[in-house]
């Protein structure tokens, strides 16, 4: 498999843009700088837009996915429009019902607990990502040469949102089916790695330029339980992108413990939060790594004299990196004055 003709990365368009180069581990002129969960949450456009909309509906409404897709790119002027969409998304065209409850997140209908509840799980039909596919290359073709990343969630949170059936704050029944039934753990993992890999390979087919995989709730595993038993999924998941040449950041939150493992399984870029200083998460990846992140989301309501100086020191400590693509440690919280936003990427871009 290659990409298409006419792929951004393919004719050039976006090959040589801050963001991909950084990723690929140079240091362009400017520093690239994206946030994650910056479609969406805080910005008025996007509330106008969603009005009256539920949110999964919003993201297979091909030409309201990407609108809001773009808007943080006009105001912002970010270096990358991450896609629209949510991670329980491919889940839902699988078949699973799935609903997002406002604040509290998404939550099945019937968790999936058992071998039998697992067995009855069926692949993603590959015509039901077409609303996917089209939303990125509305949004690929507007870009021009600023790249569109798409994402996916990690076998072990989508596991998770599955087992729990909602949001979880230590994802205990997860852990106890993994500790439980191995086998049923490694089927239920297997699929969530296929339906999250085909997910991926749509958006990267449609157009997109880089690519991220969320892993949320990894943090609630041991290093052991995380390289045993759900990196090799994680590996799965970015296995289907192969012979798509597009780079690859892995986020996962509260990871620090377990940074040597990401490269294995098949990141080209290491996301990291807030906890870590980048300078010591190189130092524990050997130098070896483009990095991302990790500016403090808490100080996004702070005075605008104590950002400054936060984005600075994550840009010093970034300098040490192979490469850096400067983000926010998670991702936009919905209070957050969107100017604070725009000015941290001009101060990004000025340094």
């Amino acid at each position: 498999m290659a990409l298409p003709e006419g792929h951004p990365l393919a004719d050039g368009r976006t090959a040589s843009s801050p963001l991909v180069r950084a990723a690929r581990g140079d240091r362009p002129e400017t520093l690239p700088v994206w946030f994650m969960r910056q479609a969406g949450r805080s910005l008025p456009e996007y509330r106008a837009s969603r009005a009256g909309v539920e949110m999964l509906d919003a993201c297979l409404d091909p030409a309201l996915a990407a609108e809001i897709t773009l808007q943080p790119v006009r105001r912002h002027g970010v270096d990358a429009a991450v896609f629209f969409s949510d991670i329980v998304i491919p889940v839902l065209l699988a078949g699973v019902g799935v609903r997002i409850v406002p604040g509290r997140g998404p939550v099945l209908d019937e968790p999936v607990r058992t071998p039998a509840d697992v067995m009855a799980l069926r692949p993603i039909d590959p015509e039901a990502l077409a609303p996917i596919s089209e939303a990125v290359a509305i949004v690929a073709r507007e870009l021009g040469d600023k790249p569109v990343i798409g994402f996916g969630g990690a076998p072990y949170t989508l596991a998770s949102y599955l087992v729990e059936g909602g949001p979880s704050k230590d994802q205990l029944r997860t852990r106890a089916l993994m500790r439980t039934d191995p086998h049923t753990w490694s089927q239920l993992l297997n699929w969530c790695a296929d339906v999250t890999g085909a997910f991926l390979q749509a958006q990267v087919r449609a157009g997109a330029s880089v690519v991220q995989l969320f892993d949320s709730w990894a943090g609630s595993l041991s290093r052991d339980d995380y390289i045993r038993r759900v990196a090799p999924h994680s590996q799965r998941a970015f296995s289907w992108l192969r012979g798509l040449e597009v780079p690859r950041i892995h986020f996962g939150l509260g990871m620090g413990e377990m940074l040597d493992a990401l490269p294995k399984i098949g990141a080209d870029v290491i996301g990291i939060d807030w906890r870590l200083p980048l300078d010591e998460a190189n130092r524990r990846l050997g130098g070896t790594m483009p990095l991302q992140g990790n500016i403090d989301a808490a100080f996004l309501t702070a005075p605008w004299p104590l950002v400054e100086r936060h984005v600075r020191d994550v840009v010093e400590r970034g300098s040490e990196a192979p490469a850096h693509i400067v983000n926010l440690g998670h991702g936009v919280p919905p209070e957050t004055d969107p100017d604070v936003l725009s000015r941290i990427v001009d101060l990004v871009h000025d340094l």
